[in-house]
């Protein structure tokens, strides 16, 4: 299997996998956005934040990308994270390997803390993000409404800085783009 750097040339891929999930209640989107649209998330999530996609034998089964939590200048060293896996390929890890790129790409750019947003019942997601250290730190109840009834979703955080940080003011959070090539591919071959 291949991790590396989504392009909105991958869009159509991608958003085949996010085609399963539309009439779940794993997404609060209604309806599956067009292939534009989709690009265009792609391009500006992937600006800025890792964006990855998980490719076998040359065919996308999974990716996850990270985006701004909040938009006030104070939360700049937050993301919000989400992974999605080609149904056929659930089980086997991948969400795992993918969002443990994600972790060690943002803990790169500066980034401070890392958030789930899991619509719950969803036991899968929550044993991924324990797994990986996340803890929950809340629940919205009855935060979306989607087929036919009103659903909560659990948030879960995990800190990507050391704790001998914690008191430092911190660097401003950098681009992807400003992370050295090398030492992207290093952290995408590893994982």
């Amino acid at each position: 299997m291949l991790i590396r750097q989504a392009s909105v040339s991958d869009a159509k891929a991608l958003l085949g996998i996010y085609a399963q999930y539309i009439d779940t209640n794993i997404t609060f989107e209604y309806a599956l956005p067009s292939e534009t649209e989709f690009a265009a998330r792609i391009a500006e999530y992937g600006s800025f934040y890792p964006y990855l996609v998980c490719e076998k034998e040359g065919v996308a089964i999974a990716y996850a990308y990270a985006h701004r939590d909040r938009e006030r200048a104070a939360y700049q060293w937050n993301a919000e994270l989400s992974v999605y896996v080609d149904k056929n390929h659930c089980g086997k890890g991948i969400g795992k390997r993918l969002y443990a790129a994600l972790l060690a790409i943002l803990k790169e750019q500066g980034i401070a803390n890392v958030y789930g947003c899991i619509t719950m019942p969803n036991a899968a997601s929550c044993a991924l993000h324990e797994a990986l250290g996340f803890q929950k730190i809340g629940e919205r109840r009855k935060t979306g409404f989607k087929n036919g009834c009103w659903l909560n979703s659990a948030w879960y955080e995990k800190r990507l800085f050391d704790e001998a940080d914690e008191d430092k003011t911190p660097a401003h959070a950098i681009s992807i783009k400003d992370i050295p090539q090398e030492r992207l591919q290093a952290i995408l071959k590893s994982e």
